[in-house]
Order: C-alpha cells, then structure tokens, then sequence
C-alpha cells in the first residue's frame, strides 16, 4: 500500500466485511441485522460503509438524525433507514425519502401521524421506542398504553419495528440491571402485540448484548460500535478488526539544542539535543490537546514517538531522537501498530469519541475488500 503523503484516515473495508461476518455468525439465520452507520459511520465514511454494508446483506441501517439519511437515499441506498432522533421540523423530509422515524414520546408521535394523515399516508413504517432504564428517550411501561391507543385510531402509519436501548450490556457487574431491562422490554412488546394484533420487529441488543446477552436477540439486532472494531471488551476485540487507521505524514523536523522549547506555553522544554518532528494534524482534526504533553505517541517507521508540547489546532510536534527518519516519512497515529483504543485511553477517552471525532476535513481513503 503506497505511504501516506498527508492527513488521511484509510477506511478498511475488508475489516468492514470480517466484523460485520463475525457478529453475523453470532446471532441465528432469522433474526434481522440493523447496522447503525449514525455520525458518517462512527467517523469513517457513511456512504461507503453503506454501500458496503447493503452489499453484505444488512436488513436496516439506522442514523440518529435526519439529514444523515437524506444523505444515504441521495447517494442511492435502497435500505429501510431508522432515525433513531428525529425532530418535527425534518418529519416532510423524512416522508419524501422514505425514512423511518423512531417515535419516542407523546408529542412526536401525534406529530408525526398528523403530518402522515395530511399527506395520505398509508401504513407509513415507524418504530417505537421504549425508555426501560436508559432515561433518555421513549415511552415508559407506565404511558405507552396512550401511544397505542393513538396508533389504534389511525390507519396512517404502521409499527415496523419496536426497541430500546440496554445502558451497560458490557459490565458484568450491571448484569442484573441489564436482566431488568430486558425483561421489561420483553413484557412491554409483548403486550404491544396484542394491542396492535400484528408482530412488528424486536430489538434491543446491540454490539455488546450480541456477545453477552444472545437471548435476548428477539428478530433484530442492532449493532454499531462493533462493525467499526470495537466491542467494549478486550476479548472480544480479538475477533474483531478496527476499519479506521489514522496516518500523516513528517513535514519537517527540528533540530532542538537543549534548552530549546515547543509549541504554545513553551510546554516542552528540551532537557538535551532533542530531535522533533512536525504533523499536519491537530485538535480541529480530532487530535484533542489531552494527547499533548507525552500522554500519547504515534509510530515512525515502526517505532513509538511520543507527543511533545501542547497539541495545536493544526499541528502536533513529536519525539523523533531516537528514530531513523526523514521529512516525508509516514506517521501512523492509531491502527496497525496501535490500537486505537490503546491511543484512546492515553488520552483518557474511549474509543468512540476517538475515532467519531475525526474532522471531516481529513481526507477519507476508501480500501476496497
């Protein structure tokens, strides 16, 4: 694979394919897959993930806000979209592209079938979603009950699927809360059912209940984080491989006296001839000051540069004394011989604000599989 010769995230679609396999593999041959591809697919690129992906067989993808799937049915994907956080002022676009909105309280569902039963709408599918724990979004077991009533007194639109969200499926020791919470879901969509007197789709696993919580896989899955790489657990990651690897280049090297210092603040101070070298990254390009400081390194030429100074807008500065290199050589800040969770936690986050956080004015470099 040519060297990188500027900022660039390489967006492995190979590794798209092992993971999407992988959690595949897990869950039974009938139960649907719903690849949640939200934030340009968790910082990579949501088009060609999508294309990917539909290409591989996902049943459904599901973005948080409208505009994401607007952008999905532009570029020619064909696949039902759940917009898991719709607003009122979006509902006529959703209905122009056949979106899918998630119906989470009172307020929008009335919304929404008033809107649909002005455009003569028919069995427009929607999805309700359940708040069993999580407290952020969706009807509770207590106030559901008005929501079907309103649904019974429409022919509008129809219930595609129902859901909820589990808050910590991949501790152990929040194993019983996470029982609760699926029981709960269990009993309301059970009792929907009987409502509605039709089955719409169940899910509320996502990537970490896939592996840990495989009964509770209903007709659906739901799986995000995991398709990028990640799963939250370290044994699980094993099986999985990161999409994403962030490279850059050296665009100049200093040569420091002793005495010297770097950056904003005068942050490093050189304690001996020091060797640094320049990137053409920094905070505006996902690169957050907290990697500054030697918190965080990258790796030259197969060998870890730590990063010295404060962390600039455009640029970090790094520890190149001890390595074999010259301006033009490529850097690789995480992916192949870090792991981006590793990088991560260096900078004390996890990895889905690493990797999401990504500016979109890193050029994007598609591999294919």
């Amino acid at each position: 694979m040519p060297k990188a010769q500027e900022t660039l995230l390489e967006i492995d679609l190979g590794a798209l394919a092992h993971n999407y396999k992988t959690i595949r593999s897990r869950i039974g041959a009938d139960v649907k897959f719903m690849a949640v591809i939200k934030a340009y697919a968790y910082g990579n690129d949501s088009v060609a993930i999508a294309k990917k992906l539909e290409e591989l067989g996902a049943d459904y993808f599901a973005v948080a806000y409208t505009e994401e799937g607007v952008r999905l049915r532009e570029a020619g994907i064909t696949t039902p979209i759940l917009i898991l956080h719709p607003q009122i002022p979006g509902f006529e676009r959703i209905i122009e592209h056949c979106l899918e909105p998630s119906l989470y309280s009172d307020r929008i569902l009335k919304e929404f079938i008033n809107l649909a039963e002005e455009k003569k709408q028919k069995d427009y599918p929607v999805h309700l979603k359940f708040n069993t724990g999580m407290n952020r979004l969706g009807f509770t077991e207590e106030n559901y009950k008005a929501a079907v009533e309103r649904l019974s007194n429409t022919n509008s639109v129809k219930v595609a699927s129902a859901f909820s969200h589990l808050a910590a499926s991949e501790d152990w020791k929040e194993r019983e809360f996470s029982l609760r919470q699926i029981n709960t879901f269990r009993n309301i969509a059970y009792s929907l059912a009987e409502k509605l007197e039709y089955e719409p789709l169940l899910h509320i696993c996502n990537t970490s209940a896939i592996f840990n919580y495989p009964e509770a896989a209903f007709n659906m899955v739901r799986t995000g984080i995991g398709l990028y790489g990640f799963s939250n657990d370290e044994n699980i990651d094993k099986d999985l491989k990161p999409v994403g690897t962030l490279k850059s280049v050296i665009s100049q090297i200093q040569e420091l006296k002793e005495g010297d210092t770097v950056g904003y603040n005068r942050e490093f101070k050189a304690v001996q001839p020091t060797r640094s070298a320049t990137l053409p990254l920094g905070h505006a390009d996902g690169i957050d000051r907290k990697y500054g400081k030697s918190n965080a390194g990258v790796f030259v030429n197969g060998q870890y540069a730590p990063i010295i100074g404060n962390v600039c807008m455009d640029i970090i500065m790094i520890d190149v004394t001890d390595i074999d290199c010259e301006e033009g050589d490529e850097v690789i800040i995480f992916g192949g011989p870090q792991h981006p969770v590793k990088f991560a936690e260096a900078g004390g986050t996890i990895s889905y604000e690493l990797i999401t956080g990504i500016s979109q004015r890193v050029k994007r470099v598609i591999i294919p599989e």
